[in-house]
């Protein structure tokens, strides 16, 4: 297991939830909502930094079925444009893409069960999606012993 803290995104079409996990890599926790476009890359640029962390960790949404759509291949493009914006700050391999299946969904009934609710909820559960999305690829490295999901190049 790579040591150092792990940030996880999960990207939308309008917002992108950031979470993070402690530097032993057990605990994920949400960090922020950055506002997806403009600026975007260089925000995350900044968490990576601020945080030191030794890797990232992007979601990839696949279908229950397991199929890569639309939502996949943004989620791609994302992550290679992610990849060489990155480039220098985190190891070769430290852009990860990883099934994120029914995160927002998971996030949303926590929240709910949490009592939180409308535009409140709105605001965290990207977020709160990224900690489901980072905790699992976490669990799933400790379980394995293997780095989660695939390395994400981009063009360098």
């Amino acid at each position: 297991m790579r040591p150092g803290t792990r940030l996880g995104i999960d990207v939308g079409s309008v917002r992108i939830g950031v979470a993070r996990s402690d530097p032993a890599g057990i605990l994920a926790t949400p960090l922020e909502t950055v506002r997806r476009g403009k600026g975007d890359l260089d925000r995350i640029a900044e968490l990576v930094a601020e945080h030191e962390a030794a890797e990232v960790v992007v979601g990839l949404p696949t279908s229950l079925s397991g199929r890569s759509g639309p939502a996949a291949q943004e989620a791609r493009r994302f992550a290679e444009a992610l990849a060489r914006r990155l480039a220098g700050l985190l190891p070769e391999d430290g852009i990860r893409l990883y099934d994120e299946r029914l995160t927002t969904v998971t996030a949303e009934a926590g929240l709910r069960r949490s009592g939180v609710r409308g535009r409140e909820r709105r605001q965290v559960v990207d977020q709160a999606a990224a900690a489901v999305l980072l905790q699992a690829a976490l669990d799933a490295e400790r379980a394995t012993g293997l780095p989660p999901g695939e390395s994400v190049r981009g063009s360098r």
